[in-house]
């Protein structure tokens, strides 16, 4: 009998394992492409205030999405078998604050660093969590009913828009 690789179980691992690679690649990736343009001073100066901005945000939000857990964090996108639905706090404003303030953080770091590559791959780490954001939504209506009614009144990943 053969055994299925961990990262292949039933909770969503793999999901885990790819959103580990794409923040890898968010923070330590190549800022520049040959070819690519340089930023100019002036939008160079705007990128590294309002990245610096940014990122601080989605900080926040991260921290507060996690402290507003508790005990029912985990990096799976399954929930807990005891786990308990969370609509309070930052899960006020969008409801994977988590995966928000993330996106936020890759998006700010792109800026900070002044690199088209690594906007990119922000961009790319939203999709990301877009995916695995819809695989867990459909877990939680499975196991909160009312998980329905907060989809309805609540963002996804980006407050008061998506």
């Amino acid at each position: 009998m053969t055994k299925t690789p961990w990262w292949q179980g039933k909770r969503g691992e793999w999901y885990v394992v790819l959103q580990a690679g794409l923040l890898i690649l968010v923070a330590i990736g190549p800022c520049t492409w040959p070819g690519l343009p340089a930023w100019s001073p002036g939008w160079s100066r705007l990128g590294t205030i309002g990245g610096g901005l940014l990122f601080l945000a989605g900080a926040l939000l991260a921290v507060a999405g996690a402290v507003n857990l508790g005990r029912n964090l985990t990096p799976l996108p399954r929930p807990k078998d005891d786990a308990t639905l969370v609509v309070v706090g930052a899960y006020r404003l969008v409801r994977h604050p988590i995966y928000s303030g993330l996106a936020a953080m890759a998006f700010g770091w792109g800026l900070w660093v002044n690199s088209w590559p690594t906007l990119g791959y922000a961009l790319l780490l939203f999709v990301f969590f877009d995916c695995k954001s819809r695989r867990e939504e459909r877990w939680l209506r499975e196991k909160f009913p009312e998980y329905a009614a907060y989809q309805r009144r609540v963002r996804k990943l980006i407050p008061f828009v998506y």
